[in-house]
């Protein structure tokens, strides 16, 4: 099973967004897959919740599974949506199950001192110094018009990391999460844009470790 996990320890950066487009998107594809929802806050399951029987399938797993090893079973895609604070035994126990790790940085000053910190926790980290995890920055809700997303740029460029994209301040992600759906559960004419702004970031999921 290849694995993808979405981690920062700020919360709100976006990291639900992500795992539950991530996993809409493999669905879409025809992959198999399951979220699996490690904060116990649950917003992830939430959204499973609300997901329409009509549209491609996604597996669910919870917080309490965490010790079962289910991760390492089956084939197809799990998606790890962890929850904020995520560091310590908790982080390396994440990292032992994902391949790719996307990071989500939104352009304001404290998500970009707590990414900072975060970052340099995880290339400290065996799995990702043994090359066995790959991590990924995505910059969230930017309007390429102000000095913030100006200021985010600068700031990642400072990582010997792949940005992968920058996705733009939107409601079209909110107003599909409403209804258990991910943007790629839209019709295309509604999404195109903010498709165009996944394609790199499903490249280098898809992409063999």
């Amino acid at each position: 099973m290849r694995s993808v996990l979405v981690a920062n320890p700020k919360g709100g950066a976006g990291k639900t967004t992500l795992a539950t487009n991530i996993a809409g998107a493999l669905s879409n594809r025809g992959e198999s897959v399951t979220l699996w929802d490690l904060d116990r806050q649950r917003s992830s399951l939430s959204w499973l919740g609300i997901r329409p029987p009509e549209l491609p399938a996604i597996g669910r797993l919870d917080a309490e599974d965490a010790g079962n090893g289910v991760g390492n079973r089956g084939r197809g895609w799990l998606v790890l949506d962890s929850p904020a604070g995520l560091h310590g035994k908790n982080l390396a126990h994440a990292l032992k199950l994902a391949q790719k790790v996307v990071v989500p940085v939104q352009p304001s000053l404290f998500d970009m001192a707590a990414t900072s910190d975060f970052i340099q926790a995880l290339v400290a980290e065996k799995p990702v110094r043994q090359h066995r995890a790959s991590i990924g920055i995505i910059g969230m809700r930017v309007d390429p018009r102000t000095k913030a997303a100006a200021t985010l740029e600068a700031f990642l460029q400072q990582f010997e990391l792949p940005v992968l994209s920058y996705l733009r301040d939107t409601q079209v992600y909110a107003n599909a999460a409403f209804n258990g759906m991910s943007i790629f559960d839209l019709p295309e004419y509604l999404t195109a844009r903010d498709r165009a702004q996944w394609t790199p970031v499903l490249d280098w999921i898809l992409a063999e470790p």
